[in-house]
């Protein structure tokens, strides 16, 4: 059973934390998180699920960033979330994906127990401006049936970021890594053409 807008607000401080929490962003059975201000990409060529992939941030001006094709960019929610009891998902505004921007690849699907940032995985199908703190995606709950175990000590639980893939630590479980490396790449303007 997915909650109504009028429960989420009612469970809001108890098993839903939603911080920060707009009223005006509640829906008939959703929630709409926002975008932060900065983006990441990885700097790898091909990418290697069982090793730390370089990445390179950057920061979406207020006067909009171009999201190219064919490429991976990770984001992540202003909003940071707790749920408890609840299974919370998200989902792609249906205004966001008739600009042909997908908000999440494949991870969608929260776990009962978690807590932080959503991270974005977002794919454009044709070049599309984005901007900060636009209304990006949608949160919705589902009550679960049986025994519960809470997500406590995942690779994800807590964060405080945008999070690239950890798959390396579950593939390379002795292994000692260092954090992905990082460039910064600060976005001021539109060029001439408006890109």
């Amino acid at each position: 059973m997915i909650l109504s807008g009028q429960e989420i607000k009612k469970r809001m401080g108890d098993s839903i934390v939603i911080d920060p929490f707009n009223e005006d962003h509640l829906n008939p059975n959703s929630y709409n998180l926002t975008l932060h201000d900065e983006v990441m990409v990885y700097e790898e060529v091909v990418l290697d699920m069982r090793q730390v992939n370089r990445v390179r941030r950057m920061k979406i001006p207020e006067s909009g960033m171009v999201l190219t094709p064919n490429q991976l960019f990770l984001a992540r929610t202003v909003e940071r979330t707790e749920t408890h009891d609840l299974v919370p998902m998200i989902e792609g505004r249906s205004s966001i994906g008739r600009l042909g921007l997908f908000v999440h690849v494949t991870a969608g699907f929260g776990d009962v127990g978690f807590k932080g940032y959503w991270t974005l995985e977002m794919f454009a199908v044709q070049p599309v401006r984005i901007y900060p703190g636009i209304q990006i995606c949608q949160i919705f709950y589902h009550e679960l049936a049986g025994d519960i175990t809470n997500y406590e000590n995942g690779k994800y639980q807590n964060n405080r970021d945008i999070q690239p893939s950890l798959l390396y630590r579950e593939l390379n479980p002795e292994a000692e890594f260092d954090s992905p490396q990082m460039t910064l790449d600060f976005i001021n303007k539109p060029n001439s053409n408006g890109v």
